[in-house]
């Protein structure tokens, strides 16, 4: 029998101890919760200063309200804040903290010094304290605002502290907390030195806080391959800049989110992204964006860690849908080129780089013929080994679909309202290896993958006779019975008449069984067992919108997968030029439908630079 133990209350500096392991993680940590604090007392203006990567120092001053002699001694205890005052307060949080924890956390392992003092006092108070005891508290004189200093974070906690990373890795971490409360608060003047020296000086934003912040931070050229979002709906508006598909990257690190101006996280948000750039991107990679999400605090739950790290939506269905929208909107073609396509250095030096000036635009027809210069070289073999037909021999079956030339069209004149193509105007020069096609444009030259090139056209194609015609309904010769796990069965009997809409014919067996009798056509080769498995996971992440248009959206993309050119077939010029114009006319042309590019694009002034005429 194992020997009875007491229970007993554990004393304040053990409290402190567990608090802070919740709390502060690393420096960074520091960084985040003494930032937060600042920005919370009003600052305009916010310096830190880092030594040893956060290890010996991490310091921050700021110009807030400040705090007098009684105040400042109870920002130091645990669950003392000017934030909230009720039970109720928690309900509508519209601040950056709001627990009471951090300093008295902070305080308890390192040593740590309050400077404070308040607009039109004589004088300040400094509070000194070494492993959450107070060593000295005086009086002293200052600016307004409050300045604090930890010190030797972890000194007394030697597990942790052993724990930390390299300067140089947790100096990374520093750096990607402050950018996310600079992004977070471009309202904000912000500095940060390191060692002595200084690597960001960020001025306060102006006409425009967000774009300039973000050029501030990241560059011109950076922000030259971003998009505007700005969209509202159900009462969340969404607003930032999202990257477009060529400007991806292989992790998530480049994603900048923040609901309510709070930089943080929730699941449905990353389902949200994924979801606005299907068929953009590949899996295996990444947007770059920064987006801020304004939802009613009472609507939005920030109560759900210690850090703050995660928020949860009274109505998540809404926010995921609003920026989704937002994203696809973004994301469309309008109005202008992305910048991908535009001549981003343009007065970055006193060499102008190169453009050419064409007499018609966008009527291929008109323009000068391409040269074929012919070279000896072996013969290319097609994917089914055989020789290339002749260039001037047309497609058979499921080849590209011949459209009548307008060579009327007036130049820069678009086949669609709501689309603009990539440049002005282009002039095809022939097809290299059999497989890429070659075009000049307005300030450069471009690469064309025609078979992403001519899925993209049949997708977009494919997906208006969808939108436009409904959906043709086959039913299977033998029903099939589908088992499937409790959970899943009562997702589906919740959604049974948006399958039905769907074009799934669909019955409750009794049990957790379901009877298909009925499929979409598109989908007739599907296996129902696969199919209905795919739309449940859809229903419980997405809802049913999604679950749907995901549904004709991977089946519009393989059918346009299957009937595009196909990587090695040799294309006539009529048939490059006719590919080209009915890419321009996409509503997003650079990418195809599985998000490989179709497109890549090389500027005048980079070809200058590798040929040494710029520098």
């Amino acid at each position: 029998m194992p020997p009875a133990t007491n229970i007993k209350v554990l004393p304040e500096n053990v409290v402190n101890k567990i608090a802070a392991g919740e709390v502060v993680e690393r420096p960074a940590s520091v960084l985040k919760e003494l930032m937060e604090n600042a920005i919370d007392a009003g600052s305009t203006r916010i310096d830190i200063e880092i030594a040893a990567g956060g290890r010996k120092l991490v310091a921050i001053s700021d110009n807030g309200s400040g705090m007098d002699r009684d105040n400042a001694l109870l920002a130091i205890e645990r669950h003392a804040t000017s934030k909230i005052g009720d039970v109720d307060d928690i309900e509508h949080i519209n601040t950056l903290g709001f627990r009471g924890e951090a300093l008295a956390a902070i305080a308890s392992v390192s040593r740590f010094r309050l400077t404070s003092s308040r607009e039109g006092e004589d004088s300040g108070t400094e509070i000194s304290i070494s492993g959450g005891k107070i060593q000295d508290v005086r009086e002293m004189g200052g600016p307004t605002g409050t300045r604090i200093e930890v010190r030797d974070l972890f000194f007394n906690v030697p597990a942790r502290r052993k724990f930390m990373r390299s300067q140089q890795t947790e100096l990374t971490h520093i750096r990607t907390a402050f950018t996310f409360q600079a992004l977070a608060h471009p309202e904000v003047g912000l500095s940060l030195t390191v060692d002595g020296r200084v690597l960001h000086r960020l001025a306060p934003g102006g006409d425009d806080p967000v774009t300039d912040r973000v050029r501030d931070l990241f560059g011109e050229d950076y922000v030259s391959q971003l998009r505007s979002v700005d969209h509202e709906a159900d009462g969340v508006r969404v607003q930032g800049y999202v990257g477009l598909p060529a400007f991806s990257r292989s992790d998530r690190t480049e994603q900048y989110v923040f609901v309510n101006g709070r930089a943080t996280s929730a699941p449905l948000l990353g389902y949200a992204i994924r979801t606005g750039y299907h068929s953009l991107l590949p899996r295996d990679r990444h947007p770059v964006l920064v987006l801020f999400v304004g939802v009613d605090p009472g609507s939005v739950d920030v109560n759900v860690h210690p850090t703050k790290k995660e928020v949860r939506f009274r109505r998540p269905s809404e926010v995921r849908d609003t920026v989704i929208a937002a994203l696809q909107k973004a994301l469309s073609v309008q109005a202008a080129a992305p910048a991908a396509f535009a001549d981003v250095h343009d007065g970055a030096s006193n060499s102008k780089p190169h453009v050419a000036v064409p007499n018609l635009q966008l009527a291929i027809n008109d323009l000068p013929p391409a040269r074929v210069f012919r070279y000896p070289r072996m013969p290319i073999q097609t994917v089914d080994g055989a020789p290339p037909p002749p260039m001037d021999q047309p497609f058979g079956p499921g080849g590209l679909e011949r459209e009548a030339p307008q060579p009327d069209a007036e130049p820069g004149a678009e086949t669609d309202e709501t689309t603009s193509a990539p440049w002005s105007w282009c002039r095809v020069l022939g097809q290299v290896g059999a497989l890429y096609v070659v075009l000049e444009i307005e300030d450069g030259m471009v690469l064309m993958d025609p078979h992403a090139a001519h899925e993209r056209v049949l997708y977009e194609r494919f997906m208006r006779t969808f939108e436009e015609g409904g959906i043709a309904i086959q039913a299977l010769l033998v029903p099939e019975t589908v088992e499937l796990r409790p959970h899943d069965a009562n997702l589906v009997r919740r959604h049974t008449d948006v399958l039905k809409r769907m074009g799934i014919g669909i019955a409750d067996f009794g049990g957790d069984s379901f009877v298909i009798d009925a499929l979409p056509a598109f989908l007739s080769s599907v296996r129902p067992d696969q199919l209905l498995a795919e739309m449940v996971r859809e229903l419980e992440e997405g809802g049913a919108g999604r679950a749907r248009g995901k549904l004709n959206e991977d089946a519009l993309i393989q059918a346009s997968c299957k009937a595009a050119v196909k990587s090695r077939d040799a294309l006539t010029l009529d048939e490059i030029e006719q590919l080209v114009i009915d890419l321009a006319g996409a509503r997003m042309p650079y990418t195809c439908p599985h998000g490989r590019p179709t497109l890549i694009y090389m500027s005048y002034h980079e070809l200058n630079k590798k040929f040494g005429r710029e520098r």
